[in-house]
């Protein structure tokens, strides 16, 4: 579906029906690119974002301590309480609207759990590759400012953690957008990047391109960008290399 608005780029659109998806019973997730026992070779990465897990987290219940490495790994809390713990010594619980960024580097180990015994954890969980392999591991977030946590786009990752974003090892740049119905932004993509948008509330257009709540969408075509929200709406928004 598209509005009458027409569409300059080329947009690629990946609807949130079409995902993987497994159920473990205490985890309900949605994979947009080939994850776990979820193999698609034609959805396997956009550039260096090689993950994008929409998770469903049972109260009291969540990922025990495990392994990674050579990944940049950021988890995104929709609604509930996540509590972080690695061997970098870090433990947080991060709540709605609130960024974690993890660089696994080397070599790491951490658990996620929802500490809540009585709400579900709704959140993405991203991967995206590093630059370079074998970095030290390092801990990051992000956390909205009170003045600035209504507005329609906000930096919340890049690689020189300008504007108090959190820091990433490689050329990507990510947004928050907020966008009341109606409101609209420009993104402007240079030469040979990327962009992909994932929908995380309500639905917007791209271009004119129609997208709702899980679905995302790319394209590899420089120019100025339009994102309308069609009703109150939640994205965020990548700048890839």
């Amino acid at each position: 579906m598209k509005t009458n608005s027409p569409t300059t780029h080329r947009i690629v659109k990946r609807p949130s029906a079409a995902r993987g998806h497994a159920d473990h019973g205490w985890l309900k997730t949605q994979h947009s690119f080939s994850f776990a026992d979820y193999y698609d070779p034609a959805h396997m990465n956009f550039r260096s974002l090689r993950v994008i897990n929409e998770d469903h987290v049972d109260a009291g219940r969540g990922f025990g301590t495990h392994p990674h490495r050579d990944m940049e790994i950021f988890s995104y809390v929709l609604a509930g309480s996540m509590a972080h713990k690695d061997s970098m010594g870090n433990g947080r619980t991060l709540l709605p609207g609130q960024i974690q960024l993890m660089s696994a580097g080397s070599g790491v180990t951490h658990s996620e759990f929802n500490p809540d015994t009585h709400k579900d954890l709704h959140l993405l969980q991203i991967w995206i590759m590093p630059e370079k392999r074998n970095l030290t591991p390092s801990y990051t977030e992000w956390h909205p400012k009170p003045e600035s946590d209504a507005d329609p786009k906000v930096l919340v990752i890049s690689p020189d953690g300008r504007d108090d974003s959190a820091t990433i090892h490689q050329d990507a740049h990510i947004y928050r957008l907020r966008l009341q119905s109606g409101e609209s932004i420009a993104h402007h993509l240079a030469p040979g990047r990327g962009l992909w948008i994932q929908v995380m509330r309500g639905s917007l257009t791209l271009d004119g391109e129609a997208l709702i709540a899980g679905d995302g969408a790319s394209s590899e075509d420089e120019g100025d960008f339009e994102i309308r929200a069609i009703n109150e709406t939640e994205a965020l928004l990548f700048d890839l290399k």
